[in-house]
């Protein structure tokens, strides 16, 4: 279960949003989003990629079973942990960039490095 922020939402609302976000980061390389939703998110995203970097039948199962969609979880075997197979860690990076127009929420921008 990721950290202890509960950014104002039920646990399944929460982990649903976060699953949604991982695989977004994950298919495009980088999102903007609010800086509390992207420390969440950087959490869970090198969790996933460390596990994938055992590529074995138990870690496809667990990230199949958290990536939402399919050819999201093969580039994330096939492209995205190879790249990272000699690191340990850090594998996203988040740059503050503002308050948010509306409601002055500070924004950040987390990106694959």
């Amino acid at each position: 279960m990721p950290g202890s922020r509960k950014l104002g939402r039920s646990s399944s609302h929460r982990m649903a949003m976060l699953r949604a976000m991982v695989t977004f980061l994950l298919e495009n390389g980088k999102i903007e989003t609010t800086v509390t939703r992207a420390k969440e998110v950087r959490s869970m995203t090198e969790k996933m990629i460390t596990t994938a970097k055992t590529n074995d039948l138990h870690s496809k199962r667990q990230v199949f079973s958290f990536v939402t969609k399919e050819d999201v979880a093969k580039k994330l075997f096939d492209e995205i942990a190879p790249k990272y197979q000699e690191t340990k860690g850090g594998y996203t990076r988040i740059v503050r960039i503002g308050p948010r127009r509306g409601d002055a929420a500070e924004m950040a921008i987390i990106e694959l490095v």
